[in-house]
């Protein structure tokens, strides 16, 4: 793998969550615990949008004990556990006080592939390894207690090994499981990497 420069504060203040959610496909996602470091390069991602946004956890200013990490400060951890199983890694954005957030929804494994094989319980190698969000955070060691984890520090953070996408490489789709949020389901929140195996759900490419 290519030498990786660790993402700034500055990448994560950005106010438009959408355009951040694109820009973080392909960069590497990188968690070092107990000296086992395993990594894995984004290819899907989703938006939320925060109080105006029926999807997001803070819909309509909505604070609590749990959605409280999405006011921090930009480049902040906010996990969460979905179906009392699986936990989701998010990415805080914009700047404090104002909840957006994005969701890893799948990576392409690079580093650390055994301690992932481990983890996961699996034997080899195959698409389910970090296919889906829960599957994300189960290989890379990820829980509800890295919530709130600062993303520039050097145990969980984000990184660009100058890996260039191209903009028919990018498909914009609606967001998965947001059914509820009634018109805002339809928004073209979620990002993938078209034809990269390891995206989970539709594949299909909004123009």
């Amino acid at each position: 793998m290519a030498r990786i420069k660790k993402l700034s504060y500055s990448f994560y203040e950005n106010p438009d969550v959408v355009e951040v959610a694109s820009a973080l496909l392909g960069k590497i996602l990188v968690t070092n615990f107990d000296g086992l470091k395993t990594s894995g390069r984004i290819v899907e991602t989703e938006a939320y949008a925060g109080v105006t946004d029926r999807a997001s956890h803070a819909y309509g200013g909505r604070r609590t004990a749990r959605t409280e990490v999405m006011y921090n400060k930009p480049g902040t951890a906010y996990v969460y556990l979905c179906y009392g199983i699986h936990h989701l890694f998010n990415v805080v954005t914009n700047k404090k006080d104002i909840p957006h957030a994005i969701l890893i929804r799948a990576l392409e494994p690079l580093k650390g592939i055994d301690v992932m094989l481990k983890r996961t319980g699996k034997k080899i190698l195959d698409h389910t390894l970090t296919k889906g969000p829960g599957n994300v955070s189960k290989a890379l060691g990820l829980s509800t207690r890295h919530s709130g984890i600062s993303l520039l520090g050097n145990e969980v953070f984000i990184a660009d090994d100058g890996f260039i996408l191209s903009k028919k490489m990018i498909g914009i789709t609606a967001r998965i499981g947001v059914d509820y949020a009634g018109d805002d389901a339809k928004l073209l929140y979620r990002f993938i990497l078209n034809g990269n195996k390891y995206v989970s759900g539709k594949k299909g490419n909004v123009k």
